[in-house]
């Protein structure tokens, strides 16, 4: 049987989808849309390991290429669209083992992402505006992961990270313009990590 315990580092590839919520001037509804793409990244982090039960830390950062749009609600004339380019994570995990060689766990805690809005014309799609920013939130999630051999693991795992509201000034032609935007993202990504402390092997039998 594999320990859990020590630095790992590893790389992920995955699906997300991110729901975003337009208001004009942060009243006017413009309608919602999911940017959805694919993501590749890398995480590194630690773990400490009491019986079955394990405690850690993990900081992961993808790049991400989510796009979607839909028109405006409250400005037919316009077409909104968002576009993901990365996000990260710093959480918090704890997991529970069985026969250590399969790892069940939770995680936690902040997360970002990094964003770029545009406003098109819905009737020609010419550029009317631009602007980004990177938006601060929570991260919760789950995964299941397995040792395959001593060192190296794969898991599967869920994330779902609930950004603060951001509140964006566009500069159109016909003067500047606010939009406040709510967003919430889907991820699910195949990871493969390395643990760099030799495991402990526990040999079941008995030495007589």
């Amino acid at each position: 049987m594999y320990e859990w315990v020590g630095f790992y580092a590893g790389i992920n590839t995955g699906w997300a989808s991110s729901q975003n919520c337009w208001d004009f001037g942060g009243i006017s509804s413009e309608g919602c849309h999911h940017a959805n793409g694919g993501t590749v990244g890398g995480q590194i982090g630690y773990r400490w390991q009491y019986g079955h039960a394990l405690v850690g830390f993990e900081g992961q950062g993808n790049w991400a290429n989510l796009s979607g749009s839909n028109i405006s609600i409250a400005l037919p004339t316009d077409s909104i669209r968002t576009k993901v380019d990365g996000f990260g994570m710093i959480t918090g995990q704890v997991g529970y083992a069985f026969d250590n060689d399969v790892l069940i766990y939770a995680k936690g805690g902040l997360a970002l992402t990094s964003n770029t809005y545009e406003i098109n014309s819905s009737l020609t799609g010419a550029p009317l505006a631009r602007a980004g920013d990177i938006a601060w939130g929570g991260a919760v999630g789950a995964g299941v992961e397995f040792m395959f051999a001593p060192n190296w693991s794969v898991a599967v795992e869920y994330d779902h990270l609930f950004m603060q509201d951001g509140n964006l000034n566009f500069t159109t032609a016909t003067g500047p313009a606010n939009d406040r935007i709510h967003q919430d993202v889907d991820l699910v990504t195949a990871r493969l990590n390395y643990t760099f402390s030799p495991p402990v092997v526990i040999n079941p039998v008995a030495v007589k």
